[in-house]
C-alpha cells in the first residue's frame, strides 16, 4: 500500500489523539465548568427469605463508593460484591441480609455514596422471587406455551380459509398481514423505549434506534436475493408464489421470534418481581391478541401447492419459531433479568419485523395491475393495524 496514502489517512488520528490527550491532561480545568453528577441505576431488586438482593450499576461518569445501604431510610448494613468501588458502568450486587420484609409491603432501598448523594429504588409489592427448580420451569413453560405457542397454532388454522380464497385477494392478505406486522414492530419498538432502570449513560433512544436500522440492514443483506430473486416485473407471478412466499412466512415466523422472546422476557421479570399476577382472563387476552400472528404467518403461502404432511410439518416448525420464544423468554426474564439486554431484543425484534413489512411491501409494488395504494391493498393494511389494536385491548 502506498505509504504516502497511509500517512494522509493516520495523519487526522494522530492530531485527534493529541488533541484528546491535552484536553485530558493537567492545566486544562478551566475547560471544566460545574462538577459532573455521580448516577447510579439500580437495575432490579430480589426477594429472597430473610435477604434482599440489589443489582447496581454506575451509570455516571465518574467513580462513585457505596458507603451506606438503607431500607425505608432505616440503615441497613449490607455485603456488597465484588467491590463498593464502581468504575463507570461497573456493576455491583448488594445483599442485605437478616431482613425481616414482609410480603406484599412496598419498600424503598436507599444507597448513599461517599459524597452524600443518596439514591433510592421503589419496590411497590414485595415479592418473593422465583427459585430455579423443574417445577419452575415448567410451571414457566406452560405459561408460555398459552401465551405464545397456542394462539399462534390457532391463527394458523385459518390456511384452509386463506387458501379457498380467488387470487384476486392475494395482494389483499399480503398487505394485511403487513398491517399486522407494523403494528407489532411499532409496539416492540414502544416497549424498548419504555424498559426501566437503564440508565441515561446508555442513550436509550438512540441505542435502540440503531440496533433497529442494524437488524433491518443485516437482515435485508442476507435476505434480498432469496425473496426477491424470482420476481418478475409486471405482477406477482406463478414462480413467485412458488419459491419465495415460504421462505417469506419463515422470515415472518422468525420476526415474531424476535417480538416474543422480548414479550417473554417482560413476563418474566414483572413475574420476579411480583408485579405482575397473571390472571385466567389476562391469559385469554393474550391468546385472542397472539392469534392474529399465525394468520400473518400464513398469509404468504396461502395460494402455494403442498402436500399434506409437507404442509403440516412447515405450519409446526413456523409456530414454534414464533411463538416457543416466549418460554425462553420467561425463563431468562423470570432467573437472569438485565433492562438492557431486554430492551436490545425488543429492538431486535422490531427491526426484523419492519425487514419482513419491506419485504412485502417489495413484492406487492411489483404487482403493477394494483399496486400498493389500490383499494384492496389499503384496506388490507388498515384492517391489519385495526384488528391488532382491537385485540391488543383485550390482552
Amino acid at each position: 500500500m502506498n505509504v504516502k496514502l497511509v500517512t494522509l489517512a493516520v495523519l487526522p488520528l494522530v492530531i485527534l489523539g493529541g488533541t484528546v490527550y491535552y484536553l485530558l491532561g493537567p492545566g486544562t480545568e478551566f475547560l471544566q465548568i460545574g462538577e459532573p453528577l455521580p448516577e447510579l441505576t439500580v437495575e432490579n431488586a430480589e426477594f429472597k427469605p430473610n435477604t434482599i438482593i440489589v443489582n447496581v450499576r454506575n451509570t455516571g461518569p465518574d467513580q462513585v463508593v457505596i458507603a451506606q445501604t438503607d431500607v425505608n431510610d432505616r440503615p441497613w448494613p449490607a455485603t456488597i460484591s465484588p467491590t463498593n468501588i464502581l468504575n463507570r458502568l461497573d456493576t455491583a450486587t448488594i445483599k442485605l441480609q437478616n431482613f425481616q420484609w414482609i410480603e406484599g409491603r412496598p419498600y424503598q432501598i436507599g444507597l448513599t455514596i461517599s459524597d452524600g448523594t443518596r439514591f433510592a429504588y421503589e419496590v411497590e409489592a414485595a415479592a418473593l422471587s422465583p427459585e430455579l427448580s423443574s417445577e419452575q420451569l415448567g410451571l414457566f413453560a406452560i405459561l408460555g406455551s398459552y401465551v405464545g405457542i397456542v394462539p399462534v397454532m390457532i391463527g394458523l388454522l385459518w390456511f384452509p380459509f386463506m387458501r379457498s380464497m380467488r387470487q384476486e385477494w392475494f395482494g389483499f392478505f399480503l398487505m394485511l398481514t403487513a398491517g399486522l406486522l407494523v403494528f407489532l414492530g411499532l409496539d416492540a419498538a414502544v416497549e424498548a423505549l419504555e424498559v426501566e432502570n437503564i440508565g441515561g449513560t446508555f442513550n436509550q433512544t438512540v441505542l435502540m434506534a440503531i440496533v433497529i436500522i442494524f437488524t433491518f440492514l443485516i437482515l435485508q443483506t442476507v435476505t434480498n436475493k432469496s425473496i426477491t430473486r424470482n420476481v418478475e416485473d409486471g405482477s406477482l407471478s406463478s414462480k413467485v408464489m412458488l419459491t419465495s412466499m415460504l421462505p417469506l412466512s419463515y422470515m415472518i415466523a422468525f420476526g415474531i421470534g424476535l417480538h416474543n422472546l422480548g414479550e417473554g422476557l417482560a413476563i418474566g421479570a414483572s413475574v420476579a418481581i411480583g408485579q405482575m399476577a397473571l390472571s385466567k382472563l389476562l391469559i385469554v387476552g393474550f391468546t385472542i391478541h397472539n392469534t392474529t400472528e399465525g394468520l400473518a404467518i400464513i398469509a404468504p403461502i396461502s395460494k402455494q401447492q403442498f402436500k399434506m404432511r409437507r404442509l403440516i410439518k412447515h405450519l409446526i416448525v413456523m409456530g414454534l419459531i414464533a411463538g416457543a420464544p416466549v418460554i425462553v423468554g420467561t425463563w431468562i426474564g423470570t432467573y437472569t433479568y438485565s433492562p438492557i439486554a431486554s430492551a436490545i431484543f425488543l429492538a431486535i425484534g422490531a427491526g426484523a419485523i419492519f425487514q419482513v413489512v419491506y419485504t412485502i411491501l417489495f413484492l406487492v409494488r411489483k404487482d403493477k395491475s394494483k399496486g400498493i395504494f389500490s383499494v384492496h391493498n389499503t384496506v388490507g393494511l388498515m384492517i391489519g393495524l385495526a384488528v391488532m389494536y382491537l385485540t391488543s385491548l383485550i390482552a
